[in-house]
């Protein structure tokens, strides 16, 4: 995300927490761009919603207190959202970085959250795709995070190699 601005507006997701109590919240707001005509365009990158990305056009409305609820997806980015627990070195405010460095020479943006030993990565449709996926599969294989793919597109699972 840039920054904020007077078009942006809290958009807030409803979630459901499976029987590990993951994701640890049953609501998750994300920083949009209000379109004005009832949509907004989500201008950061989730942390726990499943099926949307950064850039995602998507319906918004408000209930009687003022909240906005996210409904459908009016029109897709292509950005792929991944998010990778962090497992090397305690999931250390350095692993958070080093993956954050080296995943935004391929092309990508995202950040860490310390609480939850997380990565969010945003990977737009121009990024090195075939490369982020190999990457990001050597870390698993290695140990260093577990990942989880939030919102992908078919041009992330054609560079699937399994």
């Amino acid at each position: 995300m840039t920054h904020i601005s007077d078009d942006h507006v809290k958009v807030h997701f409803r979630m459901d927490v499976d029987e590990g109590g993951w994701p640890p919240t049953s609501v998750e707001s994300l920083w949009a761009v209000n379109l004005g005509d009832g949509t907004v365009r989500l201008d950061n990158t989730p942390w726990f919603v499943r099926g949307v990305a950064c850039d995602d056009v998507i319906r918004a409305e408000a209930d009687d207190e003022g909240i906005r609820w996210a409904g459908e997806t009016v029109r897709s980015s292509e950005h792929c959202t991944i998010r990778l627990i962090m497992l090397k070195d305690g999931g250390s405010a350095a692993a958070r970085q080093s993956v954050l460095k080296v995943c935004h020479k391929l092309g990508t943006t995202g950040e860490g959250i310390e609480g939850f030993r997380m990565v969010a990565l945003d990977v737009p449709p121009g990024a090195d795709l075939p490369r982020i996926r190999k990457l990001l599969e050597h870390g698993a294989a290695e140990g260093w995070w577990r990942r989880e793919e939030g919102c992908v597109t078919a041009a992330w699972r054609s560079t699937a190699t399994d």
